[in-house]
């Protein structure tokens, strides 16, 4: 993950948003809700529920804003409060278990015919169980260690790596039929 200066306009805008300004906090919600979606739904495959807790999420960070560093990076602190949100939901809904063997089959119906798009991506991460899939979002993509993976889902350090590799080896399987299946038609 990379970590940026807290930008000028920010810096504003967080200052204004303090004072309970709906203005600023409209300008803020504007300028962050597209990543912050993305980020949800990384999570959560129900785009509504997803938004939910994009809303909650947004309610949380500006609910404590006093608690916001101005020398940290506000889009790093929102996002983590948005991962938080999404786990705290999966959680909720019982989606999120931690057992030590899950089964699981490659589906086959859906097999794109180009390389793949984003949408191809988040439809193969979305297959995986969701145990491995927050497990394989926060260590490849939000560049969580798997001791604070382990810290912030509550689950050994061992389980964490065991679980990134199964997603990491079904992952693989979907490459492989995906790139047969293109082969065949080819």
């Amino acid at each position: 993950m990379k970590i940026r200066n807290l930008y000028p306009e920010d810096a504003k805008l967080i200052r204004t948003a303090l004072k309970q300004n709906r203005r600023a906090q409209e300008a803020l919600y504007q300028k962050y809700a597209s990543k912050m979606l993305s980020i949800c739904r990384m999570y959560i495959q129900d785009i509504h529920f997803a938004e939910d807790v994009l809303m909650r999420g947004f309610l949380k960070a500006f609910t404590h804003l006093k608690q916001f560093g101005k020398t940290t990076n506000f889009e790093g602190w929102l996002r983590k409060i948005m991962i938080n949100e999404a786990l705290n939901f999966l959680r909720s809904k019982k989606q999120l278990i931690f057992i030590e063997e899950q089964s699981f089959e490659v589906p086959e119906d859906r097999l794109p015919e180009v390389a793949f798009s984003i949408e191809d991506l988040q439809y193969y991460i979305d297959q995986l169980p969701e145990s491995q899939k927050v497990v394989f979002i926060l260590f490849a993509v939000e560049g969580y260690s798997h001791k604070e993976i382990a810290t912030l889902v509550k689950i050994p350090i061992g389980t964490s790596k065991a679980y990134l590799s199964r997603a990491r080896t079904t992952l693989q399987q979907f490459v492989k039929i995906h790139y047969s299946k293109k082969n065949e038609k080819a």
